[in-house]
């Protein structure tokens, strides 16, 4: 009983440093500060004495005479040639227990929702590696996400990882709200990097609503705040979503947007003088990205299914975030303009999209159905303009007529109100009756998590 009493003093002793390692600002340069000391690592935590307050900052490079170069989580404001800075002797970690369900935390994995703090001593350290590949077992279970397009044409399996591709103002944010209400997983972690502050009761009202956000953990860090708070939340998340994998949990984890995280490497990268390479990106980006990506899967006790949303600039696909990530991931989801724009929701592009994991978790019937669908889908767009023309004559070509007639139907499976969910057992009937196939009810569940 006693030792219960006092283990959050003791815990304060065994982290307390004895030596203090100090140095002092000597030039601030846009984003950079360097200081002449303190002895210290990269990725250790300092704290910078400006003016009375106390900005915590973080060592992103090491250079020549002793020089130490620095970036802050939140604002350079007020500080100065000269201001004292102290090592912590600590990496960036986060407070990590269930009572982390229901909160939101900041860049730093703070608590911003004004509910107090994780009264816990354990602590997940942002910057961690992916687990051992020969210790990923292999995906074979079914995770049910509520959205037809996806269990039916994309089946994503748990411990999946899977980017969602779209412009601005697709959906994208909409698509992840229903995926974190819908999904069949224990728990959604959701890291909302460098967007807008709006979007935050936004996205917990609308998209998330009360139920979803009891069994989530939203991770935020706004456009407005610095490129190293905006890198590090993103670890943030990752790591709270290690915490509940390790805990033998089916993760969701909801990641918006890769392409903003990569654009705050590439400014800590620029001010440290590295050169850019592609497109104005520099080598460290493509460096970065397998290294948070890779952190999803499965693992010995758990999964991290992951859903990763990548801005496509122009809606150009091919653009280097876009295809270095899409060379990453288990695969894609392209949410279309076109059809945003003709208020087809989801905006999903079956066509353009891929789940290379979908022949591993589906029954050989499922397979079937998915196959002719995608076959009526090709087919009716292939020749859409000519059929928008009124050039194409009924009876011509077998194939194509099926498309046509069948088109309605495709279209009414593949819309789905934000609101609404469903199950797989309905999804997989609905695309069997399409196809006019008899999915057996024995693959409603064929490796599925929940129908």
């Amino acid at each position: 009983m006693k030792t219960d009493l006092f283990a959050k003093y003791f815990d304060i002793v065994k982290e307390t440093d004895t030596i203090t390692c100090v140095g002092y600002v000597c030039r601030v340069q846009g984003l950079l500060i360097e200081s002449r000391g303190p002895h210290a690592v990269i990725g250790e935590v300092c704290v910078l004495f400006a003016r009375g307050t106390k900005i915590r900052a973080e060592v992103v490079g090491l250079a020549r005479d002793g020089i130490v170069q620095l970036m802050v989580y939140g604002e350079t404001t007020g500080v100065e040639v000269g201001c004292r800075i102290k090592a912590t002797g600590k990496l960036l970690s986060v407070a990590c227990s269930p009572e982390l369900l229901g909160r939101v935390l900041g860049p730093t994995g703070e608590p911003i929702d004004g509910k107090g703090a994780i009264a816990t001593s354990v602590r997940y350290p942002a910057l961690a590696s992916p687990p051992p590949a020969l210790s990923r077992p292999p995906v074979k279970k079914r995770v049910v996400t509520g959205i037809r397009a996806l269990d039916a044409l994309l089946a994503t399996g748990n411990g999946q990882r899977m980017g969602i591709f779209a412009g601005s103002g697709v959906g994208k944010s909409t698509f992840q709200g229903m995926l974190a209400r819908n999904t069949s997983a224990d728990v959604n972690v959701i890291a909302l990097i460098g967007e807008r502050g709006r979007e935050l009761n936004d996205f917990i009202e609308q998209n998330l609503g009360e139920e979803g956000l009891k069994r989530s953990v939203i991770v935020v860090a706004t456009s407005d705040q610095s490129a190293l708070a905006r890198l590090r939340g993103a670890y943030i998340a990752a790591a709270c979503a290690e915490y509940f994998r390790d805990r033998g949990m089916n993760v969701m984890f909801l990641f918006d947007s890769v392409t903003r995280f990569a654009r705050a490497q590439r400014e800590i990268a620029l001010s440290t003088g590295e050169v850019p390479a592609q497109r104005g990106y520099t080598p460290s980006v493509f460096d970065i990205l397998p290294k948070l990506l890779e952190r999803a899967g499965t693992s010995g006790r758990g999964t991290i299914t992951a859903f990763y949303t990548v801005l496509v600039d122009g809606d150009d696909l091919d653009e280097p975030v876009s295809d270095n990530v899409r060379g990453i991931l288990d695969g894609h989801i392209v949410l279309s303009r076109r059809l945003a724009a003709r208020g087809h929701y989801p905006a999903v592009d079956v066509l353009q999209s891929i789940s290379r994991l979908a022949d591993d978790i589906s029954g050989a019937e499922t397979k079937k159905a998915v196959r002719i669908v995608r076959r009526l889908i090709a087919d009716y767009a292939e020749a859409e303009d000519m059929i928008n023309a009124g050039a194409y004559k009924q009876g011509s070509n077998p194939a194509l007529d099926a498309a046509i007639l069948k088109h309605d139907e495709i279209e009414r499976f593949l819309e789905q109100d934000t609101d609404g969910k469903a199950t797989l057992a309905e999804t997989l009937s609905a695309l069997g009756k399409i196809a006019g196939i008899d999915i057996p009810e024995a693959e409603w569940s064929i490796g599925s998590e929940t129908t």
